[in-house]
Parts: structure tokens; C-alpha cells; sequence
């Protein structure tokens, strides 16, 4: 059976920071999948980072995009249903999550993924699956 994981930020920075259970996880997938979002993030966190350290970053997040199996993932028109749809139950329930996470979110619903995160505001959203 495939597997394939819906990538967070904080999970890509435990893995490129060297946590084993992070590497280990993202090794065993055969599919990675990285939400434009937290591509943005990551070089967002490098740009307001050590400019000593910003080339050595971004030469790991290049070797990661260009290994086998693992995509960028872009919202499209079905994306931006599926985010309104969980901003407005989430709203309606009292418990919204940040917009990059709700972006992230959308993806993981469309695609029918699991989400690899530490961020526990997650749970806030029943469709996806957490891994």
C-alpha cells in the first residue's frame, strides 16, 4: 500500500534540524507531499534568519524538493471550496485556526492525506487525518 503525508512546516524543520522520529516518518513515506504554504514558511524563516546560515537552508530544502517522490502541493480552484467550507464550519463551531494552517488544511481534505504536524489545532478540523 502507498503512503503518502501531507508535510507541515514545524514537521519539514524537526526533520532538516535532524529529530529522528521526524526523519524516520518522512523516510517511511513513499510520497511526500509539501503544501505551498509551508514552502513559503520555510523561506520566510530563512529570509528573517541568519543570513549566514539562509544559503545552507535553502540548499537543504532544494536537495528535499528534488528527491523522488515528493511534490509541491498548489491550491486550485477545488482548494479554494474546500477552505471556505472549513472556515466557515470552523468559524460556526468557535474554534478557527490560523489561515496558513486552514490553506493546509484544504489541501489535506482534497487530497485525501495524512497530515504529518505537531500543531494541535489540527484536531479543530474532523476531515483531516493526523498522523
Amino acid at each position: 500500500m502507498e503512503v503518502a503525508l501531507l508535510l507541515d512546516t514545524n514537521r519539514l524543520t524537526d526533520a532538516m534540524k535532524g529529530d529522528p522520529e521526524a526523519v524516520r516518518t518522512i523516510q517511511s513515506a513513499l510520497n511526500i507531499r509539501l503544501p505551498f504554504v509551508a514552502l513559503a514558511e520555510m523561506r520566510a524563516g530563512f529570509a528573517g534568519g541568519d543570513p549566514r546560515l539562509r544559503g545552507h537552508n535553502e540548499g537543504l530544502l532544494l536537495r528535499f524538493l528534488g528527491l523522488a517522490g515528493v511534490e509541491v502541493l498548489y491550491a486550485d480552484q477545488e482548494t479554494t471550496e474546500v477552505y471556505a467550507r472549513l472556515f466557515v464550519e470552523l468559524k460556526r463551531a468557535g474554534t478557527p485556526i490560523p489561515a496558513n494552517d486552514l490553506w493546509i488544511a484544504a489541501l489535506a481534505v482534497q487530497h485525501h492525506l495524512a497530515l504529518y504536524t505537531r500543531d494541535q489545532h489540527f484536531r479543530m478540523v474532523p476531515q483531516v487525518a493526523l498522523c
